[in-house]
């Protein structure tokens, strides 16, 4: 890239490694700095992930004038909070979902955002993969007919007990962490539904040990259309689980992993023709989403993922927690 974006990471979350470093070295950008609670943490970070410097604190990152997008990976309490400051110092930022604890938060990363001008991407990778995409091609396209019911389940083995999605004051839960992705990927089915979801009903259970926390929670959507929709997200499952089932009036198909297509990237489609697996690519979904990103900041492409997609997204989840008996996160 000509004009590579210049990255500044909030944390050294195991989860950059995949997330941003690999990509962003694929797509030639610069890693200029990282900051850390712990300095020493930091240097290791950066010593291992060829990122420029080490600076002393969150607010020293995203005041740094070399740095022009925030990467935000941190635990989903702080998520809103550092999204905030960085849009405030006139920062693009590319936050891990979802974009704030609740949709009071989220309303004021929105409008934050709208005021800096800047970009502000919530890090549904997922969508940007040849997965995802096909999967709206084929409604596109006629072949499925008209849709009828989307179905997405995301599930996987339980989190050590001291993990951070555990921590209510954090902004944990299993809707935080995995259902996200399912309720978003529900929301980008409007297009051949008629309009966006609204929540039927919802039930969760609480994690052992954690109140207020869920440990799984299931939710029931329909949309304008008379669509119907089921997004069920676990963190007690035995294995890790992530189908996304689209059915309409001429055959169905299925993303075997959604929400990581690069592990796993087939869809099998059934209509009364046959049945056929495609398979569509391992690159990385961070990949395509780092492209997408910069594509925006630097040309100005169209985006679909905003902070005012990202406040939607939360509304609904502060929904399906409400439905369920259990209260939104609360701010950090």
């Amino acid at each position: 890239m000509s004009d590579p974006l210049r990255i500044g990471i909030l944390g050294a979350a195991r989860i950059s490694e995949r997330a941003l470093v690999s990509p962003a070295r694929e797509g030639g950008h610069r890693l200029v700095a990282v900051a850390a609670r712990d300095r020493d943490r930091a240097r290791a970070f950066a010593d291992a992930h060829g990122v420029e410097r080490v600076v002393g604190s969150y607010a020293d990152l995203v005041s740094d004038p070399e740095v022009e997008v925030v990467y935000n990976p941190l635990p989903n309490g702080l998520h809103g909070p550092w999204n905030l400051a960085a849009l405030r110092a006139g920062k693009h930022v590319l936050s891990e979902k979802p974009s704030a604890s609740n949709a009071e938060e989220a309303a004021e990363v929105r409008d934050a955002a709208a005021k800096a001008g800047t970009v502000f991407m919530e890090a549904f990778h997922y969508l940007f993969h040849p997965v995802n995409q096909r999967l709206h091609t084929l409604l596109a396209s006629g072949e499925l007919g008209e849709l009828r019911h989307v179905e997405t389940v995301v599930a996987m083995t339980p989190p050590p007990d001291d993990d951070v999605r555990w921590s209510l004051p954090l902004a944990g839960g299993a809707m935080m962490d995995l259902g996200c992705y399912g309720l978003h990927a529900q929301r980008m089915f409007a297009p051949w539904a008629g309009g966006a979801p609204r929540l039927v009903s919802a039930r969760g259970g609480d994690r052992t040990g954690a109140p207020g926390v869920d440990a799984w929670l299931d939710a029931d959507l329909e949309f304008p259309g008379g669509v119907t929709g089921s997004a069920r997200c676990s963190m007690v499952e035995d294995a890790w689980r992530a189908t996304c089932r689209v059915v309409g009036t001429r055959g169905e198909a299925v993303a075997v992993d959604f929400v990581l297509p690069h592990q796993d990237d087939r869809v099998v489609v059934r209509t009364e023709a046959g049945e056929r697996t495609e398979e569509l690519g391992r690159r990385s979904s961070y990949a395509y989403e780092i492209d997408a990103f910069a594509a925006r900041v630097r040309r100005g492409e169209p985006l679909r993922l905003d902070a005012e997609d990202a406040l939607a997204t939360m509304r609904l989840i502060d929904e399906c927690y409400e439905k369920a008996g259990f209260a939104p996160r609360p701010r950090s």
